[in-house]
């Protein structure tokens, strides 16, 4: 594994500089790159695409347990270090791509593994999520306060829209914590280790009317559904009728409500043949 002095010592090979503009933070703790793999529950069989490779800490150990490893980085410049760093690793490919306009369907594998950088993180999963069905599972490391939000369900102080968002796509959950001081340069914040399993859709509901219906609510997340909705429905009488409809109660608010329960509110827009507005993802 690349430890921190050989980091060090290959970054300044290649006169690179870590740049907070592309959220660059390397890991260097053998015990953190040890539980990220093991989250990642990789067999000698799986296909893995690695966002963010960075200096190649993780592709190395993901390139030791899995078939093959796509490590996909936009630094030009870690580029040159992702090829001395995994010379010799023939099952290793790296793409030199912007991840947040990657072309799916070229280089989409069975599992995703990732130290995101902080930046593009909820971005990044979600367009995922979406346009890589042939994705099963993400394990990520992103920031705290993201990774919980990601994973948080109703009645959750931290529960909302993204929650929302990521829980129609897949089941999230925090498996493990992560110093600060497990990266260099240290951020100003401890990470977390993220797994997600895909999910089928809830229903063929319109996205766009869950979008409206999601984003109308947490809008103002502590009023009742009733009042939260009436922009969207038009009234607050008109709000009430569509909870009626789908069976939720209009006196429930934003933060207590379940993905199932957003979906039948949805429907129940659709139904009703109200312009839902909004972009999902």
């Amino acid at each position: 594994m690349l430890g921190a002095r050989r980091l060090r010592e290959v970054l300044a090979r290649h006169e690179v500089r870590p740049t907070k503009r592309l959220g660059q933070n390397f890991v260097v703790d053998p015990n953190t790159i040890r539980k990220v793999l093991a989250a990642a529950d990789l067999h000698p069989e799986d296909s893995v695409l690695e966002v963010g490779a960075g200096a190649g800490s993780l592709t190395l150990g993901l390139a030791g347990l899995a078939r093959n490893v796509v490590a996909v980085e936009c630094d030009p410049r870690l580029v040159g270090v992702l090829s001395e760093v995994l010379e010799g690793a023939g099952n290793v490919e790296v793409v030199e791509a912007d991840a947040l306009r990657l072309d799916f369907g070229a280089v989409a594998t069975g599992k995703l593994v990732a130290n995101l950088p902080y930046n593009v993180a909820t971005p990044l999963v979600l367009r995922t999520l979406e346009q890589a069905p042939r994705i099963s599972h993400l394990t990520v490391m992103v920031q705290k306060e993201v990774g919980r939000r990601w994973a948080a369900g109703p009645g959750s102080k931290v529960y909302g829209r993204v929650s929302v968002m990521v829980a129609y796509w897949a089941e999230a959950g925090v498996v493990g914590e992560v110093s600060r001081r497990a990266f260099w340069p240290v951020p100003s914040v401890d990470s977390v280790i993220v797994r997600l399993i895909r999910r089928p859709a809830p229903s063929k509901v319109d996205r766009r009317a869950l979008s409206g219906v999601v984003k109308s609510a947490f809008s103002q997340r502590r009023k009742t559904l009733r009042s939260a909705l009436a922009p969207l429905a038009g009234s607050a009488r008109l709000a009430e009728d569509l909870c009626r409809a789908a069976g939720v109660a209009s006196t429930a608010r934003a933060e207590d409500t379940t993905l199932e329960e957003f979906v039948s509110i949805a429907l129940a827009l659709e139904a009703a043949g109200m312009e839902p507005g909004g972009s999902f993802a």
